[in-house]
């Protein structure tokens, strides 16, 4: 098999890395960006010092921060505003998952027009588009290094995969710096995010010697440090190795897949608002205990890399040992279940079969080891409620 591979053309890694920004976008002829964030890296000033930078870069750009976590088709239309009233030739996603998400459709849309749910899976979007230059602030999403963005639909509350090179960052600046001032919930789910990209990338039907190595480094790293990032934040080491670890587990699943974890977890997010590395964290054990009879090698890999298991455990109890070191992480991190988050279980029964359903739309499950059925799906919901 011909793995088809791609990466941003820029990477600047490493602490103060935010300092290159401007320099990074006047070397690739760009001059006007729109600088696309959120309310609380305005009012933290984090917004204001980086648009200081890129003036003094010589560039002109322009802010917007109306974006909203798990971005909606209706939170684009100011941003498209924005966009075109500015003139902008490219755009800069700077914070969390959401940001970047934002500015991926803001510049396909900027350019081509539609609406989102025409660029939605299963359609590959070659472009064109302007270039996004991505700057994450957490530790978790990967979105700086992927060919994806989700956005819900407005009108039907549908958590829509659009994938292709046309979502692809051309550049991305990764500073650990940004993260030192994460909350230890945040620290938890974005951590929890990467190590699901890193397990659904490797045991992915999509996997591929390049992504494997890749992911097998994040999920060794996420094991020896999201601990430590989540008790002390201000552990400067373990932020570091989660920051570089969340980019690494990122341009794995940009070149492999997520699986099902990741279906089941963006109806989640769509219709109770539970922020993305919540609904991960939620389901990853009960998924995995679900999937690994499908790969008891790939898992019992995980496993040694995550350090629960060792390389004298036969497969078949290293599969185990990592469903049962998947449990002890959310505990330790503080996952609540669904019932213990505040969803009521009436509107969560009710709401199963379509969750179910849009899980399976968005082709996610297809990649999993073992592909569930509509009604294995909704067992699977039924069984994490709590």
């Amino acid at each position: 098999m011909v793995a088809s591979l791609s990466l941003p053309r820029i990477m600047r890694v490493g602490r103060g890395a935010a300092e290159e920004l401007g320099n990074v976008i006047a070397g690739l002829g760009l001059s006007r960006p729109l600088l696309v964030t959120d309310a609380y890296l305005v009012g933290s000033g984090a917004a204001e010092r980086l648009a200081a930078a890129l003036l003094k870069a010589g560039l002109s750009p322009r802010l917007f921060s109306d974006t909203v976590p798990d971005p909606t088709t209706d939170s684009l239309a100011p941003g498209l505003k924005a966009l075109h009233d500015h003139e902008a030739d490219s755009v800069i996603g700077f914070g969390g998952g959401s940001p970047m998400d934002t500015a991926k459709a803001l510049a396909l849309l900027g350019v081509q027009g539609g609406h989102m749910r025409d660029y939605k899976a299963p359609r590959v979007n070659l472009g064109p588009a302007l270039p996004v230059i991505a700057v994450p602030t957490t530790a978790g999403s990967g979105s700086e290094a992927t060919q994806f963005t989700v956005i819900t639909d407005s009108g039907t509350d549908e958590k829509m995969l659009c994938l292709g090179p046309a979502f692809l960052p051309i550049a991305a600046v990764v500073d650990v710096e940004l993260t030192m001032s994460m909350p230890s919930r945040l620290t938890a789910d974005t951590g929890i995010d990467a190590l699901t990209h890193a397990v659904e990338a490797y045991v992915s039907r999509k996997a591929n010697p390049f992504s494997d190595g890749l992911a097998l480094t994040a999920i060794g790293t996420i094991g020896r440090h999201l601990r430590p990032a989540y008790t002390d934040g201000s552990d400067v080491r373990a932020r570091e190795a989660m920051m570089l670890a969340a980019t690494q587990a990122g341009i794995a699943f940009s070149n492999s897949s997520v699986a099902l974890v990741h279906g089941m977890s963006r109806p989640i997010g769509a219709h109770f608002h539970v922020a993305h590395g919540l609904s991960n964290a939620m389901l990853f054990p009960a998924v995995t205990a679900f999937s690994v009879h499908a790969a008891p090698g790939r898992y019992a890999d995980c496993a040694r890399a995550l350090g629960a298991a060792t390389a004298t455990d036969a497969d078949e109890v290293a599969t185990g040992k990592l469903v049962d070191a998947l449990r002890g992480l959310c505990h330790d991190l503080d996952v609540p279940t669904p019932r213990a988050h505040g969803i009521d279980q009436e509107a969560w029964t009710r709401l199963t079969p379509l969750m179910a359903e849009q899980a399976l739309a968005s082709g996610s499950p297809a990649n999993n080891p073992a592909v569930p059925t509509a009604d294995q799906i909704q067992d699977l919901y039924a069984g994490i409620y709590g």
